[in-house]
């Protein structure tokens, strides 16, 4: 039998909690024998309280000593006081011996890298932490497009629920795939989902300090499907091109026609929600006159074609695209 350790703190998220718990409990459940036992553990062994729960747990770190695989949930993203505040569990987790298994979901990742636990090796994260864990962190090769990521007996898992996927993962692990299947199939969730970066937001958040900037914006957000150019833009802030270029990229990122093209795309997402606009119709919409240019480039942003995104999306609701 597996012991799955499951830390929990004051910054621990309950529905990272939950779902971890959840899900090696409906294994035990499905698999027609009890496969994992649950403990979990806190750094002094006392009820832990979070936002809207008391939770009980059943030891402090020493009680984890010899789990089989110990799974540190999501702790959200107040990284400074996560990391201040655990000073013990990060001792302690240095401490872990290789063949022990250890498991981040989402911003957990940062307690195993803050542990060394991850130099040299891949990981994952929400990719909205990525740049904060690569600042933190520049001897882990992060991966925040991927899901899942696993450096021998340490694992770690993207955002929200990603976490599930790696609980699946775990569980096809140590009890085999079709268990994991079964467990996805009774929580009516997809196995092998690609990758993270399919749901990270194709427009930067913008930096609201330059008036100008945000206004052009605004207009861009109503008039993306004309034919634009750099020269066009610049005239409307009454600027040049180079200055334009400086003050698009300070307050976004992004080039003004890199940002062009992101909201293009954004927009033919919106509309592939429906299966009645053909792809030469939504192109045209969306400001591309030639499909294929608009295909090439949805599948660079998108990773994928717009059809098999239309596909997917429309596969859930069970609507044919006409």
């Amino acid at each position: 039998m597996i012991q799955v350790a499951i830390f929990v703190s004051p910054y621990t998220l309950c529905s990272s909690l939950s779902q971890a718990c959840d899900a090696f409990s409906l294994a035990n459940r499905l698999g027609g024998q009890r496969r994992f036992t649950l403990h979990r553990f806190s750094v002094d062994g006392r009820p832990v309280i979070l936002d809207y729960a008391q939770i009980q747990v059943d030891g402090d770190l020493a009680s984890a000593e010899h789990a089989d695989l110990i799974v540190l949930p999501a702790s959200g993203s107040d990284i400074d006081a996560l990391l201040s505040q655990q000073p013990s569990l990060l001792a302690w987790l240095a401490r872990r011996p290789p063949s022990q298994q250890l498991a981040s979901l989402c911003s957990g990742a940062f307690l195993l890298a803050a542990a060394g636990l991850l130099d040299g090796g891949p990981a994952t994260t929400h990719w909205a932490l990525a740049d904060s864990f690569r600042q933190r962190f520049p001897k882990v090769q992060l991966n925040e497009h991927a899901l899942l990521s696993q450096q021998q007996n340490r694992f770690c898992s993207g955002g929200a629920q990603a976490g599930l996927d790696l609980c699946l993962h775990l569980i096809g692990w140590h009890a085999g795939p079709w268990l994991a299947q079964r467990v996805a199939d009774t929580l009516v969730v997809e196995r092998h989902r690609g990758l993270q970066s399919r749901f990270q937001p194709l427009l930067p958040d913008t930096l609201q300090t330059d008036a100008g900037i945000s206004a052009l914006l605004v207009w861009l957000q109503q008039h993306h499907a004309q034919a634009l150019n750099l020269e066009q833009l610049a005239a409307r802030l009454h600027c040049s091109s180079r200055s334009l270029l400086r003050r698009f990229k300070a307050a976004t990122g992004l080039t003004p026609i890199d940002y062009l093209q992101r909201l293009r795309i954004t927009a033919a997402q919106d509309a592939l929600h429906q299966p009645q606009p053909t792809l030469e119709q939504i192109a045209l919409a969306v400001g591309y006159q030639d499909r294929a240019t608009f295909a090439r480039l949805f599948k660079q942003l998108c990773g994928e074609t717009p059809g098999a995104f239309r596909r997917r999306l429309l596969a859930v609701t069970g609507i044919k695209a006409q």
